[in-house]
């Protein structure tokens, strides 16, 4: 059992205090509901669209096999948009202040192939309150092929990992929808639904054969193509999505410029929890609009970890008071200005996390 972690506000710093009085303010005097707004259900009709819309075009209408591709690219476009801008805010409890609606549309992850209820675990529990830190945020934990933090344990094949990272990335929704579940629900689900252990795994089951009858058995029963040609567009979409939404994810803690701190012999992080984020959690592209819609505000990563049940399309307004805040207070406010750039610091990380040296010293 992974040592218990606690966060010391050594300095009594007022920083967090002090940041979401401000937040709460601007909320309050500009009379704004820090839930969905009109832009928030726009895109949540955009993504699904996106997702489903392929998919009926597929089903409904005589289009040939390569058209047929495409779609299931779009599809897998769709899946890593619903998985973004939809499922994660409505799990988070950000969008809508009734919970019946948060459910619902948190469920859409159970749609799409995944399940809600063991996403909760792993990131709101596990990556929200232990960001970076080895043992407790499964995000930086070990992988065999893949080496996240200066903390784990190294495998020599690690060394090429800058170069076939990506290829295991487009991998992640396909593992998701197929076996992530339920290992998640051996590994940690459990302990955190005691009480709900036979409703949760048939959750799983139920949800997984929905799942596999609309995306799989479906096609196969009514469309007049080849078993493989189902298999290849199966494939392609969560390619798709996978690559995308595991890439979104690198960029905010996976960078150079993030710590990977380790708490002391007695379990503590010295430091205020929200400090704590600001040390390992990195924001990009954040004037790219194109890049905000879509991943969600997954981009504004540093105002939706201090603030989560905040609706992600108030982070750009909020930005500047946390910006504002952090500079008072002399805390760090991570940026990585364009995408591409916080994508070559993210491989160039992994470079040097493929060699042995732990990198303590870079790592605070």
């Amino acid at each position: 059992m992974a040592q218990k972690v606690t966060f010391v506000n050594k300095d009594k710093t007022k920083f967090y205090a002090t940041l979401k009085q401000r937040v709460d303010a601007y909320f309050t005097t500009n009379n704004i509901s820090q839930h969905a707004n009109g832009a928030m259900v726009f895109k949540t009709i955009f993504m699904l669209s996106l997702y489903f819309i392929p998919y009926f075009i597929i089903m409904l209408l005589p289009i040939s096999v390569g058209m047929m591709w495409l779609c299931t690219v779009v599809i897998g476009l769709g899946l890593a948009g619903i998985g973004m801008s939809v499922m994660h805010d409505a799990n988070h409890g950000a969008y809508s202040d009734k919970e019946s609606i948060n459910t619902m549309l948190g469920y859409t992850l159970n749609l799409v192939g995944g399940d809600a209820n063991n996403w909760k675990v792993q990131h709101n529990i596990l990556h929200h309150t232990y960001t970076n830190i080895y043992g407790h945020d499964i995000d930086v934990g070990d992988k065999t092929l893949m080496r996240f933090s200066p903390h784990g344990k190294h495998n020599p094949v690690q060394y090429f990992q800058m170069f076939y990272a990506m290829f295991f990335y487009s991998l992640m929704t396909f593992y998701w929808t197929t076996g992530k579940d339920f290992v998640q629900y051996v590994q940690f689900t459990r302990e955190h639904h005691r009480g709900k252990l036979a409703w949760t795994f048939f959750l799983i089951i139920f949800w997984k054969v929905v799942y596999f009858i609309y995306i799989v058995a479906l096609p196969l029963l009514f469309l007049d193509v080849t078993w493989w040609q189902i298999a290849i567009g199966f494939c392609t979409l969560h390619f798709v999505a996978g690559f995308v939404l595991s890439v979104v994810f690198q960029l905010a803690h996976v960078v150079e410029i993030a710590s990977f701190p380790q708490p002391d012999a007695n379990g503590s992080i010295e430091n205020e929890w929200a400090i704590h984020q600001m040390h390992t959690t990195v924001d990009f592209a954040k004037d790219n609009p194109l890049i905000t819609f879509y991943v969600g505000g997954l981009n504004y990563q540093v105002e939706h970890h201090l603030f989560p049940r905040v609706c992600h399309t108030h982070y750009p307004k909020i930005s500047a008071i946390v910006q504002q805040t952090a500079a008072e207070f002399g805390v760090p406010y991570l940026y990585n200005p364009s995408f591409l750039g916080a994508l070559a610091s993210h491989l160039r990380l992994l470079k040097k996390l493929g060699r042995k040296e732990a990198l303590h010293a870079a790592v605070g």
